[in-house]
């Protein structure tokens, strides 16, 4: 039987279950990766595991994202890092080494094996032939124990690519077209593998941001074949070893696959997929709710038919042609180039490329950002650094930074033109900024004019010819930034600042669940929303109680109050709830606050994960029109939870009592026997320690 490339290193790192959509399976994990945002619970949680070296092939902490020690706190918490790394078996990649994708991707990636990091965009390995998947923190600490991983078999959406890349065009354009089509709730659940003759003719950078930017799919994860393209990155790496081809087989199959789209909301998607691209495409008659049901077999991109896009505010998926928006004349205060999607060395050669000899728009700032140290050697080695500082640009320091809203916000009401991967509204760190996701090509082309612009135009204003899309055949490998674990790890002493709190210890499920609605929010809801970046929150990712008093306050100022003062109780969402970063906190400190359960129209995969491991029961409507009927303050009761979870399978449905109202609906939930004991016990660490 033929089996696609996911089917493949799946099968080869399958433990238990049975490989079928829907299905529960746990793989063999290879390779962890941790963040500094999202580490140090991680590792907190590890030691409580008590094991005494990790059981993974490798295992890697970076610190890129608090990278502004602007108090004790950053930099207590490097220290922390580094020296659990050093005790614990674990790589240690210093400040200033790089993003975390980026550097990982240049130093350890290998096709064919398995990883699983604490950040959405662990993905992006997908672009070397590797299974990488983003998780939550608790889920890398089992992983680095030694446990399996645990998932819902995804379903593998194949998308063909056939042509090759017009001048001025890139991968980010790729990935732009497919959130056109797809929505950023149309990747849940899947493994989005591309195949077809177009691939042989993108660049590993290319593959790299696609891969990386699958997460605003929701995408569990994206994977290209390992071929010569990658051979070549990987021998010019110093890592040929590393190397082995990898492809679906020739007559392999994907699965027909399916997205709940709303025939408004959704409208501009749904005409996408009818324009001709979208194999075997049958589109139900929309339910009482507006939504339909449109399936499948795969999609098909003409590389040669594609032009410049550009993603508007506020979401990822509001895409449209580059060319069509220039002609609105929208003046850009700020752009930026870099984050883990877009800060390779070729990402910042042709803004090098395009900059020399000529000026920023002197109303508009642009920042550069190289993905890692290697990048930044190499720009300044070969005087591209130079141009670009001639330029007027500013550089900044190999890091996250703007990306998660870590300084260079843009001004009130400002507009800013970024080759990053989210758009979602104050993620910049000025709440009424406009955000805009381009290529580095439109957003040096932006910076240059001082408006949105097409990169073909103005390169041809300019004469500017396209520059080559080839990577180099040599990289410069400096890995002095690279610090192995301790040798004599019983002489390594664990550094903890003050601002390093124990984890929370949490109860077990009640027999019934009440209290009132805390919050009712809408569709759309980010965990940025939910728990936010920014230099003033971030610091504290290693302090439960004091992050969790920013607890959905970009919606509400008052939530950790009323929490507290009401005891807990429910959110309630709308559709594709939790998108966006896999930072747990989101789950861990609505928990603290005491919230109980969520209950939403659709869940993000890796949210929905981290809630179930903290111990928040993940609920969705039966109805959709039931939303409508719970208002904030409610006072709900799931009753006898517990014996209602147990009295059928894995999906089934739970009556959900509104006491205000005296009213009863039916909740639908989708838990394995697994999934219900993590919640039964109060989360994942109360059930790991006590099979320990």
């Amino acid at each position: 039987m033929a089996h696609n490339l996911s089917q493949k290193i799946l099968r080869d790192h399958l433990v238990s279950g049975k490989m079928e959509p829907g299905s529960e399976i746990s793989i063999r994990i290879d390779q962890t990766l941790t963040q500094d945002a999202t580490g140090t619970m991680a590792y907190l949680q590890f030691e409580a595991m008590g094991v005494p070296r990790v059981r993974t092939k490798l295992s890697v902490s970076y610190v890129d994202h608090n990278m502004l020690q602007q108090d004790f706190m950053n930099a207590d918490d490097h220290q922390y890092l580094q020296s659990v790394a050093a005790k614990f078996g674990i790589y240690f990649s210093r400040p200033g080494n790089g993003i975390c994708h980026q550097v990982h991707r240049e130093r350890f990636g290998v096709p064919g094996e398995t990883l699983i990091g604490s950040d959405s965009h662990t993905p992006t390995g997908g672009g070397l032939g590797m299974i990488a998947i983003g998780a939550g923190g608790l889920d890398i600490a089992l992983a680095m124990g030694g446990e399996a991983y645990v998932i819902s078999m995804p379903k593998i959406l194949g998308v063909k690519l056939v042509g090759s890349l017009q001048p001025w065009v890139s991968g980010k354009d790729i990935i732009l077209e497919l959130l056109r089509r797809l929505t950023c709730k149309g990747g849940i659940n899947k493994i989005i593998e591309y195949h077809g003759q177009g691939v042989d003719t993108l660049s590993i950078g290319d593959r790299f941001t696609i891969t990386n930017m699958g997460a605003e799919l929701g995408a569990t994860t994206s994977i290209f074949p390992s071929d010569k393209v990658t051979k070549g990155y990987l021998e010019a790496q110093g890592r040929g070893n590393a190397w082995k081809e990898l492809s679906a087989d020739k007559d392999a199959a994907y699965d027909r696959v399916d997205i709940r789209l709303h025939i408004e909301n959704d409208a501009r998607a749904i005409a996408a997929l009818k324009e001709g691209s979208a194999i075997s495409l049958t589109i139900s008659q929309p339910d009482k709710s507006g939504f339909v049901n449109v399936e499948f077999d795969g999609i098909t991109i003409d590389l040669n038919k594609l032009e410049p896009l550009i993603a508007q505010p506020h979401s990822p998926d509001n895409v449209i042609k580059v060319s069509e928006l220039a002609k609105q004349n929208i003046k850009a205060d700020q752009a930026c180039i870099g984050s883990c999607t877009n800060s390779s060395y070729y990402d910042l050669s042709i803004a090098a490329h395009m900059l020399k000899g000529n000026s920023i728009n002197p109303n508009t700032s642009f920042t550069l950002t190289p993905g890692s140290k290697q990048v930044f050697e190499m720009i300044a080695r070969n005087n591209e650094l130079a141009d670009i500082i001639s330029s007027g640009a500013r550089i900044l320091e190999s890091a996250c930074g703007p990306c998660i809203g870590m300084g260079q916000a843009p001004p009130s009401g400002g507009v800013t033109v970024r080759s990053f991967n989210r758009n979602f509204e104050g993620r910049t760190g000025t709440m009424d900024a406009k955000a805009y996701l381009s290529s580095p090509e439109t957003a040096t082309a932006t910076a240059l004019v001082g408006k949105i612009a097409d990169p073909r135009e103005v390169a041809k204003d300019l004469n500017i010819a396209p520059l080559d899309r080839e990577e180099p055949g040599k990289y410069l490998i400096n890995d002095s930034m690279i610090i192995p674990p301790a040798t004599d790890s019983e002489k390594v002493e664990i550094v903890r600042g003050p601002n390093i709190k124990p984890i929370p210890q949490f109860d077990e499920m009640p027999e019934t669940i009440k209290g009132k609605v805390l919050l009712k929010a809408g569709d759309n809801i980010s965990t940025d929303h939910i728990s936010p970046a920014g230099a003033k929150v971030l610091p504290l990712r290693s302090n439960i109680p004091a992050i969790s008093e920013f607890t959905f306050t970009r919606i509400d100022q008052e939530f950790p109050k009323r929490c507290r003062e009401w005891g807990g109780g429910f959110v309630i969402g709308g559709d594709n709830y939790g998108q966006g970063s896999s930072r747990e906190h989101a789950a861990l400190s609505p928990r603290f606050l005491g919230v109980k359960a969520v209950i939403v129209k659709i869940f993000n995969r890796i949210h929905r994960a981290n809630l179930i491991n903290f111990g928040i029961l993940p609920l969705t409507f039966a109805d959709a029109n039931d939303y409508a009927t719970i208002d904030f303050a409610d006072e709900l009761a799931l009753e006898n939870i517990r014996e209602q979870l147990k009295a059928v399978g894995q999906k089934g449905q739970v009556v959900l009592k509104n006491l205000t109202k005296n009213k009863e609906i039916k909740l639908s939930y989708d838990l394995t026997e697994r999934q219900k004991q993590i919640l039964f016990a109060g989360g994942m660490l109360n059930m790991a320690k006590r099979s320990r």
